[in-house]
């Protein structure tokens, strides 16, 4: 039985995209790894608690399968931001110094927007 449950989860790791602008900080890589430690001697690795592992594979399952997503569409592709799905992966991606001036011009709004207002005053120092 846990041949099946590797097979599974390797197949699940073929299908599962990879982002190569994060370099090795996607959720694809970090699943790979979690199989590999998992299941280290492949189809003969003794699974101590079998539920849990096949709750731990539909629940990727349903990720990888865009369930929640087509069941719970989204009016706008933006969040609370007004930055799109686009514009957040590339501030994520690690190479903020290959951006060119048009996603400088991003980064520097989105910085404008969450900073503090001189409104506020100055930042107090806790005291001991």
């Amino acid at each position: 039985m846990s041949a099946t449950r590797y097979r599974r989860f390797l197949k699940l790791c073929e299908e599962w995209p990879r982002d190569e602008s994060k370099k090795a900080r996607d959720l694809g890589t970090f699943l790979r790894q979690r199989v590999a430690s998992a299941f280290r001697e492949g189809e003969n690795t003794q699974i101590s608690d079998p539920e849990k592992c096949d709750q731990v594979y539909e629940s990727l399952a349903r990720i990888n399968g865009n369930v929640y997503r087509q069941r719970f569409p989204r009016i706008r592709d933006t969040s609370f931001t007004g930055v799109t799905a686009e514009e957040c992966r590339v501030l994520l991606s690690g190479n903020m110094q290959q951006m060119d001036e048009e996603k400088k011009g991003l980064w520097k709004s989105l910085m404008v927007r969450f900073a503090k207002s001189p409104e506020d005053g100055p930042e107090k120092t806790p005291e001991k």
